[in-house]
């Protein structure tokens, strides 16, 4: 695959046009519908993207005009951001999960003068928004929406808004993209606020081709691209992660996208679709490696040996050593364990790359035991997003996030914060000239996060600067290290910890439910995860899970005491973000005076 265009592509719809020109008829969206895998070929893509750009023109929107996008991920989504920058305007992309309020928020800081939102259950939330705001004119359904009369907006259906001469469309888009430049403003992504109100990221279109040839390099040099590469899209295209890693980069290097049908299909669709590239977030490695390790667990006495070797082999690899001895256990385990494992990720996994939070190493070596490359990257909304990536070339480390992509450049300032400088970085926040100087300064942003630069030029991650725990003695203690091995044991699901400006740390913990059901069992508890918590036997074990824990950490970061959320942390709840981290502002809004109790006495 020729990836030598992407450095000089104007902008971002050329680069898929020119993918188009050369794929033709060939498939590149896929969605499933009634059983079935249907695809959309790149040809029938450009069509309805230009159709759809010159009627967004129709209806009266000009350059750098926001249209707002709520919409699950599918094919429609792409078609809808490509013909939204290919009509000279700017996508603003929304939560599925957001409510009124947020995007009340979204719309009144945008000024979105459009709205296209996939179906009914979307719009329930979403209209009132645009009833309060009076910003958007025009609210377009991909699915018919069911609305008898229309009272401050226009309507219109996707259906009618495909319509029209395709030669001709292609024609007026062309004229204008050639005038769209690699600093122009492509998108506004609202940052998924673990610590407040979302501000809308400018991004540039050379922000995101930036971080498409950086990270088509390390595919390119590190596994080779084949004509049929494939990525299955999870993560929601809202997230810059997403975004840029799920949608830009397989356009990039001329690979099909299929659209997971959601987490409790995530499984099948990866055995179905086998996919050569996945971007994931650590939470999902961590629900899979205990998916795995339990299917394992009941395969009888050979199967989990073979396991635990892998793992001992995996562990010794990561320090860089191995040992003769284990080679005949290392051929046994490849011919009998690994291939049934990489049958579960489709037998043609090139490359796992996980971000949008910290990995815990573990996780990266459980994966690399069982023969799949798990690579970590790093960056931020800001940064478009991806600034740094590990590759086998670089070696891989599973306690590094890799050397920064080409193109970008990264320096750890006195108080080691992270600084990074590109084109990848934002054009500023939108509306927010503060926070944008706040952020930007000297043309390097300023990320936030702590870290330092190895001896191989891997940029290694301590913390994010504003969640250090600093405690009463003036400790810098990383509450996601913590957090991040204690959601790796097997009784515990998440876990926040805090201790700034106090003596030690303690923590919250929310049981795993699969785990409490079999303790019940086993001790015959009826099982109501709250009762079981009030018991001095369910409280001791997962005590012990704590104080495994605490075997490998130091002093300061021990956690001394502990107390149980009253539920999961969720994306409905507000708990997290829905690139899943948690937002520890919500949760210590709600058991601050709890968390608080646990120092007394």
């Amino acid at each position: 695959m020729d990836i030598s265009d992407i450095p000089i592509a104007r902008n971002l719809v050329e680069l898929l046009f020119a993918r188009a020109d050369a794929r033709g008829e060939a498939p590149f969206l896929w969605a499933k519908r009634e059983g079935a895998w249907h695809p959309i070929s790149w040809a029938e893509a450009v069509r309805q993207i230009c159709a759809l750009a010159e009627s967004l023109r129709r209806i009266g929107l000009k350059d750098g005009d926001r249209v707002m996008l709520v919409s699950e991920n599918r094919p429609e989504w792409c078609i809808a951001d490509f013909a939204i920058m290919a009509a000279g305007c700017v996508t603003v992309p929304t939560y599925t999960t957001n409510t009124e309020r947020d995007h009340l928020h979204i719309l009144d800081n945008s000024g979105a003068r459009a709205v296209i939102v996939s179906n009914d259950k979307l719009a329930k939330s979403l209209l009132p928004a645009v009833l309060r705001s009076g910003q958007a004119q025009f609210v377009i359904g991909i699915e018919p929406l069911r609305i008898a009369q229309t009272s401050g907006f226009e309507y219109r259906e996707w259906a009618a808004m495909l319509a029209g001469d395709a030669a001709t469309a292609r024609g007026k888009v062309d004229k204008r993209i050639a005038k769209i430049k690699r600093a122009d403003m492509a998108c506004i992504i609202y940052t998924s606020g673990t610590g407040g109100a979302p501000r809308g990221v400018m991004l540039p279109h050379g922000s995101m081709l930036c971080n498409v040839d950086g990270a088509a390099r390390v595919l390119n040099e590190d596994f080779g691209l084949d004509e049929d590469e494939a990525f299955l899209s999870f993560l929601p295209l809202s997230h810059s992660y997403e975004h840029s890693g799920g949608q830009m980069l397989p356009i990039g290097v001329g690979a099909q996208i299929y659209y997971s049908e959601g987490l409790e299909k995530l499984a099948s669709n990866i055995e179905e679709v086998r996919p050569t590239v996945m971007v994931v977030v650590p939470r999902l490695f961590e629900v899979l490696r205990a998916r795995i390790m339990k299917q394992i667990e009941k395969q009888g006495k050979l199967a989990n040996y073979m396991m635990t070797r892998a793992m001992g082999i995996g562990s010794l690899k990561a320090q860089g050593r191995k040992r003769l001895r284990d080679k005949p256990m290392n051929l046994l385990i490849d011919k009998a364990l690994r291939p049934k494992i990489r049958a579960k990720f489709g037998g043609r996994m090139k490359a796992m790359v996980s971000g949008g939070a910290p990995l815990n190493p573990d996780i990266g070596v459980f994966f690399d035991a069982m023969g799949l490359t798990l690579l970590q990257g790093y960056g931020q909304t800001e940064a478009g997003p991806v600034v740094a990536c590990n590759r086998p070339a670089a070696g891989l480390k599973m306690d590094t996030v890799g050397p920064p992509l080409h193109g970008v450049e990264v320096k750890i300032a006195e108080d080691g914060e992270i600084l990074v400088r590109g084109e990848l970085v934002m054009l500023g926040y939108w509306r927010n000239e503060a926070e944008t100087a706040r952020a930007l300064v000297d043309g390097w942003l300023h990320t936030g996060d702590i870290g330092h630069i190895d001896e191989a030029g891997r940029l290694v991650i301590t913390d994010r600067k504003k969640d250090m725990i600093v405690n009463d003695k003036g400790d810098n203690i990383s509450p996601q290290k913590i957090e991040g091995m204690l959601t790796l044991q097997t009784e515990i699901a998440q876990a926040m910890v805090v201790g700034d400006r106090r003596p030690y740390v303690v923590g919250l913990i929310v049981p795993d439910a699969e785990w409490a059901l079999e303790w019940a069992q086993a001790n015959d508890e009826k099982f109501d995860l709250a009762a079981l918590q009030d018991l001095p036997a369910f409280r001791s074990a997962v005590r012990a899970a704590i104080d495994r824990v605490n075997q490998d950490l130091s002093v300061i970061e021990k956690v001394r005491q502990f107390t149980f959320a009253d539920e999961a942390f969720g994306i409905e709840n507000e708990e997290m973000t829905p690139s899943l981290k948690i937002r520890r502002h919500k949760l210590k809004e709600r058991y601050g005076e709890r968390l608080d109790g646990l120092y007394k006495g």
